[in-house]
């Protein structure tokens, strides 16, 4: 991938594609292109087709899709298989067609089997039932593997395929019905701060074990995979450390000098019990994260809520 190269990051306006394009200007590649959903609609076949056709890009990161936490996951099943299915396969199929050099398809750890054991290596696809509440977008995901596989099988094509532990950034999602909980609980406590309130309320029982990304290392894993591995399968990125929902809310609560107390509402699912990752083959390849977790967490509530 040169300075001069098209390069097409699809979803650029959310977390993980807008930290891309950031990563990609930083280093200073000069040609990247981008469109909103406004403009290309990713599930329509035609449209994508007309503009890989008029467009050509060379190099492409496809960071699009339809997310969510566990309430829209369980709740919006049939939208979250159906339209990242599409996304994925129009996106992937016409890279091939207007012969891409490379891509790069993100999927997402929920993609492991619930019980499978920890941490997570990438052989352990398929070898379980997967969680119930996100299983269809899951599936769906595991798709985007497997297609980037066969194509690469059956045409030659250069398509790697990347698994992100949990991620927060700039450019989150902070809406309490449909985010994920770190970016929930930034909003509960900054608000809770604001209105002055007791407590705050924690979905769940606090047990969990999670593990979290800072958005902009993921991006920088993303470029530095684009250019140095070439490989089938797919390779997981994360810290290789994890930690309770119930220490994560004292964490955030202490980042945002909330003085209430927190109370966890047990009635509320806690999801998949663990989920780490193992690094071990993205730490082959020469890449380790740099931003620790209470660093990040204190930059994003800067940026978010006193920038």
């Amino acid at each position: 991938m040169q300075i001069t190269s098209k390069i097409y990051v699809a979803g650029h306006r959310g977390m993980v594609g807008s930290a891309i394009v950031k990563d990609l200007k930083d280093k200073g590649y000069t040609n990247i292109i981008t469109r909103t959903s406004s403009e290309l609609n990713l599930i329509n076949q035609q449209d994508v087709a007309d503009f890989f056709e008029k467009e050509k890009p060379e190099y492409v990161f496809l960071a699009a899709a339809k997310v969510g936490g566990i309430v829209a996951n369980n709740t919006l099943r049939a939208d979250f298989i159906y339209e990242n299915i599409l996304i994925q396969s129009n996106v992937i199929h016409q890279s091939y067609k207007n012969g891409v050099k490379k891509l790069l398809f993100l999927g997402s750890t929920c993609i492991y089997p619930k019980m499978a054991p920890q941490p997570l290596k990438e052989e352990y696809l398929l070898t379980g039932l997967l969680e119930e509440t996100n299983e269809p977008y899951a599936i769906a995901k595991i798709a985007g593997i497997k297609m980037c596989d066969a194509y690469r099988d059956q045409y030659n094509c250069n398509f790697i395929s990347v698994m992100p532990t949990n991620l927060y950034g700039f450019n989150d999602n902070y809406d309490l019905q449909n985010s994920h909980v770190l970016p929930a609980l930034l909003r509960k406590f900054h608000e809770a701060k604001q209105n002055n309130e007791s407590e705050v309320v924690v979905w769940g029982t606090g047990t969990p074990l999670r593990e979290f990304l800072h958005a902009s290392d993921m991006a920088n894993a993303c470029v530095y995979l684009m250019q140095n591995y070439n490989d089938k399968g797919f390779v997981n990125i994360g810290t290789g450390k994890e930690i309770s929902i119930k220490d994560l809310a004292i964490l955030v609560k202490d980042i945002v000098g909330y003085q209430g107390n927190i109370v966890f509402d047990t009635s509320k699912p806690d999801g998949t019990p663990r989920k780490l990752t193992d690094t071990t083959k993205l730490n082959s390849l020469g890449w380790r994260h740099t931003i620790e977790l209470y660093e990040g967490i204190a930059k994003v509530y800067q940026e978010k809520f006193n920038g």
